[in-house]
């Protein structure tokens, strides 16, 4: 993953923080970021796979700094890696706040399995 001053990857999901979403410090619970950082994936590795696909395998994740109320919590993913039934992706989450540009909040390779109707893994490309 790069550290630089903008996303690397596609925009797949955005939302605004809400105080409901915050830990006993009034931050975002992180959780809360993780389930959208996964969601994100998901919806990429959907449309790669053209079909379900399941998170197998969260491989690394880092907070890097705190998620405020009200900011708008932008989830990039770009595809990594293909194998025969899985995918790789990059998530960066950046936040735009009213008073600044977007600023990198955390990132992580979540690691998914396109499946069958039946729950059974199948080829990515077929």
């Amino acid at each position: 993953m790069r550290n630089d001053n903008k996303p690397s990857g596609k925009l797949a999901i955005q939302i605004v923080a809400m105080p409901c979403d915050t830990n006993a410090n009034g931050d975002i619970f992180g959780g809360w970021l993780v389930s959208h950082m996964d969601m994100a994936a998901g919806v990429e590795a959907r449309l790669r796979a053209k079909s379900r696909a399941v998170t197998v395998a969260i491989d690394s994740l880092r907070f890097i700094k705190p998620v405020n109320v009200g900011d708008t919590v932008c989830c990039y993913a770009d595809l990594a890696q293909v194998g025969r039934t899985s995918m790789k992706f990059n998530i960066e989450v950046w936040t735009i706040a009213l008073d600044s540009d977007l600023t990198k909040v955390a990132e992580g390779i979540f690691s998914f399995v396109a499946i069958d109707e039946k729950g059974r893994p199948h080829p990515v490309d077929r």
